[in-house]
């Protein structure tokens, strides 16, 4: 009798040491169920550097119309691109993770801007864009005089603010490389003056491009314009989802051999 008093007690104590390496296990097991890996955004230090500028087209504004800066960082993605979108603004829209990564989602795209106002914006921020970011090495010009256009303002201002804009962007980087887009158009519905405006404005572009462009600083345009169709806007100026893919595969056509790869 002494012996199974001796054998039970031995047992009885041992349990909470069981049920302990049972919880352990348990929760271990768990964690390996839910431990997906998270999603993360930070970019390589020594990623190319890129700054969106623009107004609404750039900034987008989910779900009612979309920003190219999304279909474009999955391309780059895609590409195993090594880059970095910089800008004051962080994109506050929900994006879906892809390739276990996060949207990189910062950019300098303020909806209605004119290109005066674009020129006093980025003339306030950029080093305040710098310090937090680093130098802009690649800059996506969205629109130039898009919404100088749509509030009938000066053409000849447009274009003086466009080249100030890519002379401030050069003072501050003398061998950043600027893309500038041949902006795509409006609805078809709209009035003659605009489209003229900006069809004279998407002309101008390619001699702005060829006089600001240095030895070390290269200005070059992007053909927004042809192809581009009313069923890729979501209304009257903005994209949808395949206007936005068609911009950004222009812009990654554009772009792709400048940029760092991964290693």
């Amino acid at each position: 009798m002494q012996i199974l008093k001796s054998t039970k007690k031995k047992l009885i104590n041992r349990f909470p040491l069981y049920f302990l390496l049972g919880l352990i296990l348990t929760f271990a097991s768990c964690n390996d169920k839910i431990g997906d890996p998270t999603p993360t955004s930070i970019p390589n230090p020594n990623a190319t550097k890129i700054l969106p500028i623009g107004a609404s087209r750039v900034e987008g504004a989910r779900p009612t119309y979309e920003s190219y800066r999304y279909e474009l960082w999955k391309l780059l993605v895609d590409g195993k691109k090594n880059v970095d979108f910089i800008g004051s603004i962080t994109d506050e829209a929900s994006y879906p993770v892809y390739q276990s990564l996060s949207f990189d989602n910062n950019h300098e795209g303020r909806g209605g801007l004119t290109s005066g106002e674009i020129l006093s914006s980025i003339s306030h921020r950029l080093d305040e864009i710098v310090t937090a970011n680093g130098i802009p090495e690649i800059v996506l010009f969205s629109s130039p005089g898009g919404n100088d256009g749509l509030q009938n303002l000066s053409y000849d201002d447009a274009v003086k603010n466009v080249n100030d804009i890519i002379d401030l962007l050069q003072a501050k980087n003398p061998n950043v490389t600027i893309i500038i887009e041949q902006m795509a158009p409006p609805s078809s519905n709209s009035t003659d003056a605009l489209k003229n405006y900006l069809t004279r404005m998407n002309t101008e572009v390619v001699n702005i491009a060829a006089a600001q462009t240095t030895n070390a600083s290269k200005v070059i345009t992007v053909d927004m314009n042809t192809g581009f169709t009313d069923a890729l806007l979501a209304d009257q100026v903005h994209y949808n989802e395949a206007g936005a893919k068609f911009i950004a595969e222009r812009y990654y056509a554009a772009i792709k051999d400048l940029v760092k790869q991964n290693q």
